[in-house]
């Protein structure tokens, strides 16, 4: 979940680099701080996603990551010495922070002048520490899509980990479907996200997982969650997070099989049960997270009553019909959608929440279906008169 360079390309292209602790201002990086070059993450060539006209946007995989290196004492500036009234959140990871950088050079600046920027800051008590910020590093650093979060940079400076982001103004799709958000800037984003934004939402997302999916060494997410979609100012999406990601299956081989890590509600069953890891295993977290926009309700929450407390578990029986589907849907959301796009999009998360991986849809066909399903919600009109519930069912 992390990054740090030096001053030269990688010699080798196809492995992730190595991270050189080093805090020169070079934007590319390097490694050789006594580990060794995993090549584990190697990637291939040119990644594609798909656009908003069901072609292709293309998505870029760098040779080498390409963000800012920056010193300690280059993010205490940004963040006025990481004060408390700078913090933006706090995760498995560490303390997020707000800070300023200038657009064009990145260079860090004080408070409140250039452009605003996530500042993510290890823990020292971790537990996830140094390998998924390499992670995050190896991956973002070298990923560059429209629906993926963009890392500008990092900080190596041991004890010190750190990460720098392109500031997201809406923060995450959690806050707006499960409790009351106020915006950073001071704008408040209390209301309810309407149908068709959430479905702008799970399209944009879709379309970030088919990019990760379709480059030749396919990148499996594992971690796809609510809480790592964010929210730009118009609410388009982007993944953020890669700290568990890993690189699918190599030549006949279907899955990777790995140490079980994620998140409770969100894991396919599959790998919670061998730790085989497939590309939709990915699938069936999104699938997930559409059940959780359609009903306002978590994956899993323990204030539920027994038989319920599993999202999944309680209302997947219930998807399949349309007469007990008006139920279970966010009352936040009432009088917004028709009966037919709501039932698309219950067979489309059903289709996705399958127990076989190989049942489940590609990312791809995914987009193709959500875009079907909101080309049906624009053609439907509203009702004249319209109260909306107060909240989850």
């Amino acid at each position: 979940m992390g990054n740090c360079f030096g001053s030269q390309p990688a010699a080798d292209p196809t492995p992730f680099p190595a991270i050189n602790n080093s805090s020169g201002p070079s934007t590319q990086a390097t490694h050789s701080n006594g580990g060794t070059t995993d090549s584990s993450r190697g990637f291939s060539q040119i990644s594609n996603g798909v656009s908003d006209d069901g072609g292709v946007v293309n998505g870029e995989i760098l040779p080498s990551p390409n963000v800012k290196v920056y010193s300690f004492d280059d993010l205490m500036t940004a963040t006025r010495n990481f004060r408390g009234d700078m913090k933006l959140g706090v995760g498995g990871f560490g303390t997020v922070y707000k800070g300023w950088v200038d657009q064009h050079t990145l260079l860090p600046l004080r408070h409140g002048t250039g452009m605003m920027v996530a500042i993510k800051k290890l823990n020292q008590e971790s537990t996830q520490g140094f390998d998924e910020w390499q992670a995050e590093v190896d991956f973002l650093g070298r990923l560059s899509h429209p629906n993926l979060v963009k890392l500008l940079g990092y900080c190596l400076e041991d004890p010190e980990l750190l990460l720098v982001y392109e500031f997201m103004e809406r923060g995450s799709l959690e806050n707006h479907l499960f409790r009351t958000f106020s915006g950073i800037a001071g704008n408040a984003a209390n209301e309810p996200l309407s149908w068709n934004i959430r479905l702008r939402i799970a399209i944009g997302a879709a379309r970030g997982l088919a990019f990760l999916h379709s480059s030749e060494k396919q990148v499996i997410y594992r971690d796809f969650k609510a809480s790592n979609i964010l929210l730009d100012s118009n609410y388009n999406p982007k993944i953020s997070d890669f700290g568990l990601a890993k690189l699918g299956p190599a030549g006949e081989n279907t899955h990777v099989t790995t140490r079980i890590m994620g998140t409770h509600g969100y894991a396919a069953p599959e790998y919670i049960a061998t730790g085989h890891l497939y590309v939709k295993s990915d699938v069936y977290g999104f699938g997930v997270v559409l059940l959780e926009m359609m009903t306002g309700l978590r994956a899993h929450d323990t204030r539920r009553p027994t038989g319920q407390q599993s999202l999944v578990e309680w209302l997947q029986p219930d998807l399949s019909h349309r007469r007990r589907l008006k139920a279970l849907m966010d009352r936040k959301m009432e009088g917004q959608y028709s009966s037919k796009a709501s039932f698309e999009a219950a067979k489309l998360t059903l289709r996705c929440l399958e127990s076989e991986p190989k049942k489940r849809p590609s990312m791809e066909e995914v987009v193709v279906e959500l875009e079907r399903i909101a080309a049906i919600s624009t053609s439907h009109r509203p009702p004249r008169t319209h109260h909306a519930g107060t909240g989850g069912r």
